[in-house]
């Protein structure tokens, strides 16, 4: 997978100017083919500096939004990683590139097969979606040293603070009321105990209990 011209003009005019200076995830996002992530009739737009739609009322977020929430979440090459509401499967196939193995929990069965066909296309084989209630998690390949969550709750699911591993980093989108943005949160474990810092507003399909066939 080699570097293209589109990611190299996304990392210089959106990425860079606006505090991500991560190299590994720079070099990650400029290498994947967005492109490959949205519908044949918005490839022209993979790049552009908003959310696309990927149908069955989703998106995919924009990549400012995808490059802030890996970087804030600091991933290693030997952290094992979670991510609930996978969508199109771009997030994943970014944090594949920076960790050792990365799970995927979409509650939308046609997004999450379509997505793992992404990821297969696409040769990326440390990377695996779920059908399955994200609000739930993956428990079993827990621990976790990185969770990602693309879709916003009122609250952090206890499910998922039980998943984080001691030392581990969260990064969820909280929605605290209708007439505010939802806050972009960082949580860190340490010694059993959360400790939580606010990021910047964001907005974020729902997170759902349940899953949709």
């Amino acid at each position: 997978m080699g570097t293209n011209p589109r990611g190299l003009r996304m990392i210089a005019e959106q990425l860079r100017p606006r505090g991500i200076v991560d190299e590994r995830i720079l070099a990650a996002m400029a290498e994947l083919p967005r492109e490959e992530f949205v519908a044949r009739e918005h490839r022209r737009l993979a790049y552009a500096d908003h959310p696309i739609a990927i149908g069955r009322g989703q998106t995919i977020s924009q990549p400012l939004v995808v490059a802030a929430m890996t970087q804030a979440v600091a991933p290693g090459p030997e952290d094992l990683a979670l991510e609930v509401g996978t969508g199109s499967g771009y997030q994943a196939a970014v944090l594949a590139r920076l960790c050792r193995r990365v799970v995927g929990v979409e509650r939308d069965a046609e997004l999450a097969t379509r997505g793992a066909a992404i990821l297969a296309r696409l040769g990326i084989a440390n990377a695996e979606i779920h059908h399955a209630d994200g609000s739930l998690g993956w428990p079993s390949a827990a621990p976790y040293d990185v969770i990602v969550v693309s879709a916003a709750a009122v609250q952090v699911p206890a499910s998922l603070v039980d998943q984080l591993a001691e030392g581990g980093r969260m990064v969820m989108p909280v929605a605290h009321s209708q007439d505010r943005p939802q806050d972009l949160l960082l949580l860190r474990k340490r010694q059993g105990r959360l400790e939580t810092m606010t990021l910047f507003p964001v907005l974020f399909v729902p997170l759902l209990e349940g899953t949709a066939d």
